[in-house]
């Protein structure tokens, strides 16, 4: 039986591009219910018209209100938390709006959970959540840093805490690839830096990595998704070939290169096949909770410019085609 099979699973954020392919995968391996939990009206009314299912509910909430995630919560089995301020300008100029939702929201989500005898909770990173440079990233690492130390939190409940971290989402709203096909018709495309490199991760691998962690997870761990790296100057080529590139110079709170681990993670970081495992480092954590992987090599990180995977031109114009 598969973890979501006969199930009651509720995705905070539930509207966004990650939440629609989590609800379409979701039914496909027979979830008993599954609530979107979010705060947009119109949203929720435009999915209810693309998925025709009597397993789906829409809750309207925001994670800021304790309350009304307690109610959401009542009866639910697993937690898939995705809301979040994610645009690093917005959060960047709206500091305290970013720190309710993505911290004080964090926080709620872990009482509301405890209370109402969820199972499993699993959040949502970002690799700029790792040595953040941004109040985006600093606000996801202290979100990162609550629902860890949640399991200690727990007392005699049941409850599970565990978080997953990995790259830009290719075709997610806000992101690079629909950018540069909307101004590829101007024939100029924009490009910070020449040098610039970052994480690839599709929908689709997003969401399995999340239900595969569910599936893997005991309580605390940080999982990390090994994916390809790519160039953003390959990507430009890629979906722009006969456009000029126009270099405008590093945002504010961007990097050069992302990454998902650094070095004093990695040494309580055990490596697997296709990921990685951030462990807790909580008195009661067992090494046998981490049977089958390997230790990393003392200075290791997982940076997107050190990657030992990258995508061509020819793979990114292939995956990009699908991408609107």
């Amino acid at each position: 039986m598969n973890i979501l099979e006969n199930k009651t699973v509720l995705v905070t954020g539930g509207t966004g591009s990650f939440g629609k392919k989590f609800v379409k995968q979701a039914l496909k391996l027979n979830v008993k219910k599954i609530i979107i939990f979010s705060r947009d009206e119109l949203k929720q009314y435009e999915m209810r018209q693309q998925f025709h299912d009597e397993r789906i509910r829409f809750f309207i909430g925001d994670v800021r209100d304790k309350e009304r995630l307690d109610r959401a919560f009542d009866g639910v089995d697993i937690v898939v938390h995705a809301a979040a301020m994610k645009h690093v300008d917005a959060c960047e100029y709206n500091p305290f709006e970013a720190i309710k939702t993505n911290i004080h929201g964090a926080q709620n989500i872990i009482e509301a959970a405890i209370d109402c005898g969820v199972e499993k909770v699993i959040a949502l990173s970002t690799d700029k959540a790792c040595s953040p440079v941004n109040l985006y990233g600093a606000t996801k690492l202290a979100s990162d840093k609550l629902f860890v130390a949640a399991n200690s939190y727990v007392g005699s409940k049941k409850t599970g805490f565990s978080v997953v971290r990995y790259g830009n989402v290719a075709g997610s709203r806000g992101s690079v690839v629909p950018f540069f096909k909307k101004v590829r018709a101007t024939g100029t495309i924009p490009v910070t830096d020449p040098r610039m490199t970052r994480f690839w991760i599709t929908l689709d691998q997003g969401v399995q990595f999340v239900i595969d962690s569910l599936e893997r997870m005991h309580g605390g761990e940080i999982f990390v998704p090994k994916i390809p790296s790519m160039k953003v100057m390959d990507l430009a080529k890629a979906i722009a070939p006969d456009c000029d590139v126009e270099i405008v110079g590093i945002r504010p709170g961007e990097k050069l290169h992302e990454a998902m681990i650094m070095e004093d993670d990695a040494r309580h970081t055990v490596e697997f096949d296709d990921h990685y495992v951030i462990q807790p480092e909580f008195p009661w954590w067992s090494k046998n909770f981490a049977e089958g992987g390997k230790s990393l090599p003392e200075g290791f990180a997982y940076t997107s410019d050190n990657n030992t995977e990258w995508l061509t031109i020819e793979q990114l114009e292939k995956l990009s085609v699908d991408i609107s």
